[in-house]
């Protein structure tokens, strides 16, 4: 990441760092591997869903609950797909 990032990198970045590891163990090798090569649209997607409220994340992280877009459903399970496989 030691190229310029944008301010709105930079704020998507902040804001994935969550301090819960249940949310940190998706978002982080995320943001290390694949945000900054990503798409506009998929950069969106993501700044979208850290805009979300942690208690959110987790019920959909966890498939208690869905969430309001299909979109953020499919992008949930691409960033699971990362970690496990």
């Amino acid at each position: 990441m030691s190229e310029e990032l944008t301010l709105e990198e930079r704020k998507v970045i902040y804001r994935a760092r969550r301090g819960l590891k249940e949310i940190d163990v998706y978002f982080d090798p995320y943001v290390r591997n694949h945000y900054l090569s990503a798409e506009a649209a998929e950069k969106a997607l993501f700044a979208e869903l850290v805009d979300q409220e942690d208690p959110d994340l987790l019920d959909w992280f966890m498939e208690v609950s869905e969430p309001p877009k299909p979109e953020l459903k499919t992008f949930i399970l691409k960033l699971k797909h990362y970690v496990h496989g």
